[in-house]
């Protein structure tokens, strides 16, 4: 499992770390992993230009150590001060005993920039807010529009650590140096496709077991997974509930059905007014046209896709006593009170859109701040909430770790793939797995699948569906 923490516990930790080692031990640590990251990005250090754009904190020391150690094996290396009354003293001095070279910002930098075959970016440190000032950002931009490779220092300078937001100008980087632990920027769009490829240099921190975020792996999913045991049917399996559909959305229902079936679930029972399409397409789907009552017993229920303006039974649903996730129209429908009041979990899975209109704010707040607007959005209903997205973050009411899950592609970004995960969320719930426990594996599960199908083409959402038993057994195998 990835784990993230927080500014505040990162500092924390370093300075215990920093109290039992020598006077610059620890930064010069994370100058020889970021050196070793550089060379390894460039393949042939000697003649390389490398030019290292260098702010006034640490990570600007680290920048300047680092530099030094590739000047030392043939590379020229140039540093672009933009504090040089604050610039990191030993790192400095170090750089110049190497044989490299200081510049200050302006044209001559900007030449330096266009010429270099890889840039470091040691500008800002993990606690910078608000993007990068008005005499960094050109040569961030510099940066990104010449051939070289840009290497962020910890984090990439100009985005936010702790909230991953991007409220300015920020270092587009290939390829992020991080040192002792993931930040949650690393980890979150917007800011995660700000930093490229993350490569986490162990310098020995020692951290709290409880983390900022958490990204669940292959091991960790395939240990949620439900098995049947020797002595399993169908019932002891679990069985889903879906009442979705509508004459309108009879697709939602089917698809809803598809993702359930592949969730582990014994059974599946569906009721709305879609039976004939989902019984046309699985004849194994136990159908009822009775309402969620009579539908006989469940462990879980997925209400809402494609329910139009269903409200009755939307409420009569949220109104159960077991397990329930509310996706799409039954988020529209839904009342909040009747959430809060639910003993059983509930599990709800908006889309920015969605969840900007349950929070009452404008989408392109919840797409910049999609770690703050989960965790209020988890707090405001009392249930846990998978926020959909580039990377879908799944928050419980009561605290604890955000899991954050970036298996997916763009691809899934198709008409049908949420009802898709809501079934097969649903079928999770009702084999037994926490609310937060199905929601991330379903997300992992479902952004594999969306790979599968998709490989590098596009794909509907019953080929997302149909490709999570593949998903399925690359996770458990």
């Amino acid at each position: 499992m990835r784990t993230a923490y927080s500014v505040e516990t990162v500092r924390t930790a370093e300075s215990e770390l920093m109290a039992r080692l020598p006077e610059g031990a620890l930064m010069q640590r994370a100058a020889a992993g970021l050196a070793a990251a550089c060379a390894d990005l460039l393949g042939r250090v000697y003649g390389s230009r490398v030019v290292l754009l260098v702010g006034s904190g640490d990570n600007g020391g680290d920048a300047l150590y680092a530099g030094a150690r590739l000047a030392r094996r043939g590379a020229g290396v140039a540093a672009v001060l933009l504090s040089p009354d604050r610039t990191h003293p030993g790192g400095l001095a170090a750089l110049r005993r190497a044989g490299g070279t200081v510049a200050g910002p302006g044209a001559a930098a900007e030449d330096l920039l266009a010429r270099a075959d890889l840039v470091v970016d040691g500008i800002v440190g993990i606690g910078g807010k608000g993007g990068l000032r008005a005499d960094a950002a050109p040569l961030a931009e510099a940066a990104h529009a010449s051939r070289a490779a840009v290497v962020a220092v910890d984090l990439p300078s100009g985005v936010e650590a702790d909230s991953g937001e991007v409220r300015g100008a920020a270092v587009r980087a290939d390829l992020t140096v991080t040192f002792g632990t993931h930040k949650p920027g690393l980890l979150v769009d917007p800011a995660r496709e700000y930093a490229g490829t993350v490569r986490l240099v162990d310098i020995g921190l020692e951290l709290p077991p409880e983390a900022e975020l958490e990204a669940l792996q292959h091991a960790d999913v395939a240990r949620l997974l439900p098995r049947p045991a020797a002595e399993s049917d169908k019932y002891r399996r679990g069985v889903v509930g879906i009442a979705a559909g509508s004459a309108r959305y009879p697709g939602a229902a089917v698809l809803a059905v598809s993702g359930a079936l592949r969730g582990g679930a014994g059974a599946v029972r569906y009721v709305g007014p879609a039976g004939d399409a989902v019984v046309a397409r699985f004849p194994e789907t136990l159908v009822s046209d009775q309402g969620p009552h009579k539908a006989g017993r469940v462990q879980a229920w997925v209400v809402g896709p494609g329910a139009g303006d269903d409200a009755a039974t939307v409420a009569e649903v949220v109104g159960t006593d077991v397990p329930v996730l509310v996706d799409a129209d039954g988020l529209r429908l839904a009342d909040r009170d009747a959430v809060r009041a639910r003993t059983a979990p509930t599990l709800m899975t908006p889309h920015a859109g969605e969840a900007a209109a349950l929070l009452g704010v404008a989408r392109e707040e919840v797409e910049g701040a999609r770690l703050e607007s989960v965790r209020k959005l988890a707090l405001l209903y009392g249930a846990t909430v998978l926020l959909k997205g580039s990377t879908t973050l799944v928050a419980d009411p009561g605290g604890g770790p955000v899991r954050v899950n970036a298996t997916g592609t763009p691809w899934l970004a198709t008409a049908g793939s949420g009802d898709v995960l809501s079934g097969l969320a649903g079928s999770l719930l009702a084999s037994g797995l926490s609310a937060l426990d199905a929601g991330s594996a379903a997300a992992y599960l479902h952004g594999l699948a969306g790979r599968y199908a998709a490989d590098g083409a596009p794909a509907g959402a019953h080929d997302v569906a149909a490709a999570i038993p593949e998903a399925w057994r690359d996770v458990i195998d």
